[in-house]
């Protein structure tokens, strides 16, 4: 409780206040300026902070899971909110579908979760899926796919290629468009979107209509030069990120494979269109940029907005950073306008 208060206190206070504490020294790296309240939160994270390998599992996705409903904020109201499950192989995999109105033959975004493949849930994503709905005048499907290092590579994969083949398929049931089915996620859930676009379209399937890949992982070879300047102190660390996905891989040589990093993929042409959101001070911020520059040269249109002064995960915070509520607006408006066949 004196979490919420804390930082709910931190989002009604003027980001030039925070600057003023930090006396006018601000923190300025590859030409970019963090933002001060931004610069806060990554002061408390790193002083609260362990590493994922000597801290046990229940208490890291127990930590997610309670900072990102203090972060977020309370919820919008929607038309309509209902918790399903989604049939498959290994059994059932939890969804969450969000409608702004209620209103037959939606289109849907189909939603999935970052947490660097080890927690994350339809709880820790709940604000965000529920903005982008309100903000975008369409349906999410979130879908809580199996996570390691219980299930490891591919199983995340294969529960969210098959969330979107269901979807496709049975959506008209939930009032949903199947003629009008997105993807997208943050962080690793955004390396699941990519991967979702390139397998329909690489098997000839029903493809989505649009890529939402918000601040995506997309290289399991941690190679970028943006891991070097922003290794450490910026809210997501190159050590959390390592230890993510050695939890998630089986071994080493899985980071080759395309459907671990997307990026890899020699063959992008025909992907659908994407919107990639980026944060300045993030360590993901190259590839994932890197990837959209690729894109559009295998002539996917794409569109690349990065937020200079922002961290990674940010559009999860609008309870404290403007700059989030802003993202999450750009991202549904975009989005809806493709839903309705217009220019982005």
């Amino acid at each position: 409780m004196m979490e919420r208060v804390i930082l709910k206190t931190v989002g009604l206070l003027p980001e030039s206040f925070f600057s003023l504490c930090y006396g006018f020294k601000p923190v300025i790296i590859d030409g970019q300026r963090l933002d001060s309240k931004a610069r806060l939160l990554c002061d408390i994270d790193r002083k609260n902070a362990t590493p994922v390998r000597d801290t046990p599992l229940e208490m890291t996705r127990a930590n997610l899971e309670r900072l990102s409903g203090a972060l977020s904020g309370p919820r919008p109201k929607l038309s309509r909110i209902t918790n399903i499950d989604i049939p498959m192989e290994n059994g059932p995999v939890p969804a969450r579908l969000y409608k702004p109105v209620d209103e037959p033959s939606l289109p849907v975004l189909v939603f999935y979760h970052g947490g660097g493949y080890i927690r994350g849930s339809l709880d820790s994503h709940d604000g965000l899926c529920a903005r982008l709905a309100k903000y975008g005048g369409f349906a999410v499907l979130s879908v809580g796919y199996r996570l390691a290092p219980e299930a490891r590579f591919p199983a995340a994969v294969e529960d969210t290629v098959e969330a979107f083949r269901w979807t496709v398929r049975e959506g008209a049931e939930l009032g949903l468009d199947p003629a009008r089915v997105a993807v997208g996620g943050d962080s690793s859930g955004g390396c699941l979107a990519a991967v979702v676009a390139q397998q329909m379209s690489a098997e000839g399937e029903t493809a989505p209509v649009f890529q939402m890949l918000l601040y995506p992982t997309l290289d399991a070879h941690l190679s970028a030069a943006s891991y070097k300047l922003f290794e450490d102190g910026f809210f997501l660390t190159y050590e959390r990120i390592r230890d993510y996905r050695d939890m998630y891989l089986n071994n080493a040589a899985e980071r080759d494979d395309v459907r671990a990093s997307p990026i890899l993929n020699p063959d992008l042409a025909g992907l659908p269109p994407a919107l990639i959101v980026t944060a300045g001070f993030d360590p993901l911020r190259d590839e994932a940029e890197s990837y959209g520059k690729a894109l559009q040269a295998a002539g996917v249109n794409v569109g690349i907005v990065r937020f200079p002064a922002m961290v990674h995960g940010f559009m999860s915070m609008t309870a404290i950073l403007p700059q989030a509520t802003r993202a999450v607006r750009q991202a549904a408006e975009a989005l809806g306008h493709v839903f309705r066949g217009e220019d982005v």
